[in-house]
């Protein structure tokens, strides 16, 4: 009787906080109408430093967090919640009046985001952005993609979704992942778990994805970063970041980093066979941005 008791007890605040929550969900939706679309959003790319450089973000006194009911950093609205609309995209964000005490407070401007890795990859994100958000500003990490895909199976494993070793991870992307792309373009509320859990290889074909987005978006819209860069000389990236969304300098006392996985180095043969893979997409990223990606697949 006293381990039901006990079980009663656990249960309780879960409920409580279910149902604080569901309260507060419906209470964004509901004054959606007075919560402003975000001003930026971090496109990608997944293992490529996102979270930490949005938890630096956030720590901005003109950065505030997405709504309380809401403890992520993303909605994920423009891949899997595009089905719930956009009063439930709205509620994840301030009203015009909780910008407006911020500004009030810290002289301004507020600027509201959010983090999003799968935006940049899934292929209808760029339209249903720029049809939404024409003016929004885009922040764009890109990592080495050798180091990206093993650091993607690293995560996957981490979490027990991938029951395979790397190498056989690689081998299996095209059967796992086959038709997943097209369905989501044929059915727009799908979501594809494959889709996002098993391209290692694929996402790191930076191009291929950003194209889209390019052709939607003016050059000045865009912030592209190294991901290396961050992670040599967070402070100076977060400070570059700061400039770009026009917010007044703002120091931190430390850059955590975070998501961080130490493992193993990848096999050497692996390593060579990804990187000459991803050579001739590398070359081409590098001449359509104009940046100097310095990456070891590029050839002195």
């Amino acid at each position: 009787m006293s381990s039901l008791r006990d079980r009663a007890k656990q249960l309780v605040p879960t409920q409580l906080t279910e149902r604080v929550k569901g309260s507060l969900v419906e209470y964004g939706v509901r004054t959606s109408d007075k919560r402003p679309l975000p001003d930026f959003l971090i496109i990608g790319t997944k293992r490529g430093g996102t979270t930490s450089l949005w938890n630096y973000l956030i720590q901005h006194p003109l950065v505030p967090r997405l709504f309380p009911a809401w403890n992520t950093k993303s909605a994920h609205y423009f891949e899997e919640h595009w089905r719930r609309g956009e009063a439930w995209y709205r509620s994840h964000f301030p009203t015009v009046r909780q910008r407006e005490a911020l500004e009030k407070r810290h002289g301004g401007p507020v600027r509201v985001g959010e983090a999003a890795p799968l935006y940049m990859f899934h292929p209808l994100a760029a339209q249903r952005v720029a049809a939404l958000m024409p003016s929004v500003k885009l922040i764009v990490l890109l990592r080495d993609p050798v180091e990206r895909a093993y650091s993607h199976w690293k995560e996957r494993r981490t979490h027990g979704i991938e029951p395979l070793d790397f190498p056989a991870a690689l081998a299996a992307e095209q059967e796992r992942t086959a038709g997943e792309r097209e369905r989501l373009i044929a059915e727009p509320e799908y979501f594809s778990e494959p889709y996002d859990w098993y391209t290692y290889r694929a996402r790191g074909r930076y191009l291929e994805h950003l194209e889209p987005w390019l052709e939607r978006f003016d050059s000045t819209q865009f912030l592209f970063l190294p991901s290396e860069d961050l992670y040599r000389d967070a402070r100076g990236t977060y400070r570059r970041t700061l400039d770009f969304l026009g917010l007044p300098p703002h120091d931190l006392p430390d850059f955590k980093v975070y998501n961080d996985r130490r493992s193993a180095p990848l096999e050497p043969a692996v390593r060579a066979e990804l990187t000459d893979y991803y050579r001739p997409h590398n070359d081409a990223l590098r001449r359509r941005l104009d940046l100097d990606l310095d990456w070891p697949d590029r050839v002195a």
